[in-house]
Formats: structure tokens, C-alpha cells, sequence
């Protein structure tokens, strides 16, 4: 990279949340990199720098975006208790989406570290299909693993009949803890 055509942090910050201001969609780090000519690491910087600041950024399996962006009118939660080996992890995901629920982290109780949360926010195949494939080309394992597969999920959706029959789905395939 050529040191001329490199962006200055605080250009390169305000670039990055101007993006996500007006992003329809998660922006990759990968992305913000060949946008400002430097590495994905220096991105992952300027995102923490801004998070130190108080900037509303936040990081899924699709890269990231503005909290403020995230919150939904009229939509409601729920917490569920779920327990399955690594392998099931593409088949919950899919029972979620398919009944047009949002999945929006994944939450462990670590006996040193106390809650671990995760962001996972995926709502249809594609999301859940890329969650899976990040996790594999890593080589990162599922925090689930560290309880015995044994974990939370905040969950969201539009109705609360969606919320009931994906927990319907998930006790029949023996997923939900009850």
C-alpha cells in the first residue's frame, strides 16, 4: 500500500461511520479496508477506537453495524435455553429463520468469566448458511462447547405465534431445554 494513498485515522473513522449510517445491510472489515487502503486489522482498530468513544457499533457474523440501526419497533423478544452438539447447530438455526425468527446472540454462563455473549444476528438460510461457514473456515468453536452445549439465544420476531411454533419445532427436534 502506497503511504500517499492511505487515509488518515480520523478520516478513515469518520468514513466508517458514515458507511454505517447509511449501510442497508452489515459492512465487512474486509470491506472497510479496500475502501481506505489499509489492512483489516488497522479497520478493526478504528472500530474499537470508536466503540471506546461511545459509537454504537457492533459486530456480527456479517460484519458490522449500528446498534441504533438494530432496534426494532413492535418486535418482540424472547430467551430461550437450548442444548446440542456442534453438529445440530446448522438445524436450530434453520428452525429459527424458517418460522421468521430473528437469532439475535448466543449467551453461556462460564464458570470463570461468568455470562459469555455473543452476537450471532442472523434471521434466514443465507445468514445462517454464512454463521456456519465463518465458524468452519476459522476454525472457532461454538461457545455451546463450553458448557456442555448448553446455551442461550435472545430471539425476535413479529408475533408471538412465530416465537411459540419455532420453540415448538425446537422441542420436537429435542433442541429446547425446558
Amino acid at each position: 500500500m502506497n503511504e500517499e494513498q492511505k487515509m488518515s485515522s480520523i478520516k478513515r473513522q469518520n468514513l466508517i461511520m458514515k458507511l454505517l449510517r447509511d449501510a442497508e445491510e452489515p459492512i465487512t472489515g474486509s470491506e472497510f479496508a479496500k475502501q481506505t487502503n489499509v489492512s483489516r486489522q488497522v479497520i478493526v482498530q478504528d472500530v474499537s477506537i470508536l466503540k471506546a468513544k461511545k459509537e454504537p457499533i457492533m459486530a456480527t457474523s456479517q460484519g458490522y453495524v449500528l446498534l441504533d440501526k438494530q432496534k426494532s419497533q413492535g418486535l418482540l423478544e424472547r430467551i430461550v435455553v437450548c442444548k446440542h452438539t456442534p453438529e445440530q447447530t446448522q438445524e436450530e438455526l434453520n428452525i429459527f429463520v424458517d418460522h421468521g425468527v430473528k437469532v439475535k446472540d448466543v449467551i453461556v454462563e462460564h464458570a470463570v468469566y461468568g455470562d459469555l455473549t455473543a452476537s450471532v444476528m442472523v434471521s434466514n438460510r443465507a445468514e445462517a448458511n454464512r454463521f456456519i461457514e465463518r465458524i468452519q473456515e476459522t476454525n472457532a468453536v461454538y461457545l455451546s462447547s463450553l458448557t456442555n452445549g448448553i446455551h442461550l439465544h435472545t430471539l425476535e420476531a413479529d408475533t408471538q405465534e412465530k416465537l411459540d411454533a419455532a420453540c415448538d419445532a425446537l422441542k420436537k427436534a429435542g433442541i429446547l431445554v425446558e
